[in-house]
């Protein structure tokens, strides 16, 4: 059991790595060689994987936070009809506000983790 543990605090760092490379998939279906430079957004979250900084992880941790909140409340105004949109889009709206939450906890985790110990 202390081995699951010791593995747990990196879940967020996995995530954040997981979309990037999905994001950078779907672009470059479209795009090409403009979908290269998504990847750059990874290094920070695999660079704490492999040599964690307590800095860093704050940074990252206050930086998604900010990001996600903005994107909940983007999301609460479609949700709550601030502008007209097609009922489509309203379905699509589902999976993204799970996107939105599931970003706003994997953040705050990050935080947690920052505030609480060193990695």
């Amino acid at each position: 059991m202390p081995s699951i543990t010791k593995y747990t605090k990196f879940i967020p760092y996995t995530y954040f790595i997981a979309i990037t490379v999905c994001w950078f998939t779907i672009i470059n279906r479209s795009n090409g060689l403009v979908a290269y430079p998504i990847l750059l957004l990874g290094i920070p979250f695999l660079w704490q994987i492999i040599k964690p900084n307590k800095k860093l992880n704050f940074i990252l941790g206050v930086w998604f936070i900010c990001i996600s909140s903005y994107l909940i409340l983007a999301y609460l105004s479609l949700i709550l009809d601030v502008f007209s949109i097609a009922y489509n889009v309203k379905k699509v709206m589902l999976y993204g506000g799970i996107f939105v939450f599931i970003t706003f906890a994997m953040s705050s985790w990050i935080l947690r983790n920052s505030l609480k110990e060193t990695i």
